[in-house]
């Protein structure tokens, strides 16, 4: 069965590869993120996005990227008229394969998307007040990986491409106090062919 499946999703992929468009390109932005949290009232931060991108396909497409980013977020907390805060960041490997349709010519081109992306944490970078730890201390567990989904739209002016997303999570960075990280990113590219 597996053989069957294999091989049907291969002929597929030749089929739609064969009169396929292929684009190859570089991208970077912002993106202005979000950790949720049950507990804490939380704040955004800004931090920024740079990788590659492919497209693959004509009015409907399939778009795998591989960029780095920083992400993050704010907390802040007062339990017994003391205050609290903390501040998160991380340094990703993302890593999103997009799924969408396209109208407009050649030279200017309207774009949606959406579909899943994986995140690897490669760094990150934790600062507590000096009485957060003690009052929360099972906060900053954050897992290694999480899973998510990307949805927006853009737009192609020649070989320049624009991107507006919005990221939320399917998994939770940290099973502590509920906490999902949600983003809104905003890029630029360049397709090279």
């Amino acid at each position: 069965m597996k053989k069957y499946l294999l091989s049907a999703m291969l002929v597929i992929a030749a089929t739609i590869g064969a009169k396929a468009q292929f684009s190859l390109g570089v991208k970077g932005g912002v993106n202005y993120s979000r950790i949720n949290s049950d507990n804490f009232h939380d704040k955004s931060v800004a931090g920024y996005q740079a990788g590659l991108f492919a497209r693959f396909g004509g009015p409907f497409y399939v778009q795998p990227e591989l960029y780095v980013s920083s992400t993050g977020g704010k907390f802040d907390a007062s339990q017994n008229g003391t205050d609290y805060s903390a501040k998160v960041k991380f340094t990703n490997l993302n890593v999103p394969l997009l799924f969408g349709g396209s109208f407009g010519d050649k030279d200017l081109n309207f774009r949606i998307m959406a579909g899943p992306i994986y995140t690897y944490v490669m760094d990150k970078n934790q600062s507590f007040s000096n009485n957060f730890t003690g009052a929360f201390n099972d906060f900053g567990h954050y897992s290694n990986s999480t899973l998510g989904y990307q949805a927006g739209a853009g737009v192609d002016i020649g070989p320049i491409t624009a991107d507006l997303r919005y990221e939320g999570n399917l998994t939770k960075i940290s099973q502590d106090y509920g906490q999902r990280q949600n983003l809104w990113a905003l890029s630029v590219g360049f397709k090279f062919f």
